[in-house]
């Protein structure tokens, strides 16, 4: 059991993340549902196909981490939890309080912080770095998607 412990602890640290970000989500949907869109946007029910998929991926590759790392807590996992922070507050920002410039601003940092998270990952353990690349493509999209909706809705 103990050698899983990691990966169960991971788990549930990010998909705590994700349950909290999803319910500010879904109480800002009613508001979300009546902006302007920009073009490729995708419908609403992929979303949480996708994030459910790189919510997996950086769990995996954060316990991988933290077993790399000797078990100790390190800057990657700093990182980490960092991107955590501003992910799951972007979700608040975007959808409940309807601040769609703040929120891009917000993305636009947290994209720099997992490259950082990326960069760091990818200094102890590869595998762990390069499959959090499909949540920076996935972000990257997103703020293209959070910087049309501002522009369409202000």
């Amino acid at each position: 059991m103990s050698k899983y412990k990691p990966y169960i602890i991971s788990f549930a640290i990010t998909f705590a993340t994700a349950l909290l970000g999803g319910i500010v989500t879904y109480l800002g949907m009613d508001s979300f549902e009546k902006v302007v869109q920009p073009p490729l946007a995708p419908p609403s029910f992929l979303f949480p196909i996708v994030w459910t998929i790189l919510y997996s991926l950086m769990a995996f590759g954060a316990a991988r981490i933290y077993i790399k790392s000797g078990s100790q807590l390190s800057g990657a996992l700093l990182l980490y939890v960092v991107q955590l922070f501003f992910n799951f507050w972007w979700s608040v920002i975007f959808f409940g309080f309807d601040a769609y410039l703040t929120a891009f601003i917000w993305l636009v940092i947290l994209w720099i912080l997992v490259l950082a998270m990326i960069i760091a990952f990818y200094k102890i353990d590869k595998l762990s770095a390069l499959i959090q690349i499909p949540y920076l493509l996935w972000l990257t999209f997103a703020a293209y998607l959070n910087l049309g909706i501002y522009l369409l809705n202000k």
